[in-house]
């Protein structure tokens, strides 16, 4: 039960950090952020990811845009503001350190 919970905790932080790596290079659909975290083997179903995406968008980190779909009506596709752009080049420094110290408390826990 400990270690679930720890991992859900993890999961959370890792899914906002995720998506917003996702949209650094073009805007996504909803459905296709879905897949592509699926892809990644991070599974996130629509009640999950649209409250994030209206949380970030609130938080002026994302903004959205609609486009015409060539089947049904117009789609919300979703863009990192230039103020996520900034948030997001401090995540990713902070997870460069973060991943860097984990490794080295594996290395000395677990020596060859």
């Amino acid at each position: 039960m400990y270690a679930e919970n720890v991992k859900s905790q993890m999961r959370k932080g890792m899914l906002e950090y995720s998506i917003m790596l996702l949209l650094k290079e073009k805007p996504y659909y909803s459905s296709d952020i879905i897949e592509e975290l699926e892809e990644s083997n991070l599974i996130v179903v629509e009640g999950t990811l649209y409250p994030l995406l209206s949380r970030l968008k609130k938080e002026g980190m994302l903004d959205y845009e609609w486009q015409e779909s060539a089947v049904g009506p117009p789609r919300k596709y979703y863009k990192l503001t230039e103020s996520g752009r900034e948030a997001l080049a401090l995540l990713d420094e902070y997870y460069s350190r973060l991943a860097e110290s984990i490794a080295q408390i594996r290395e000395k826990s677990n020596p060859l």
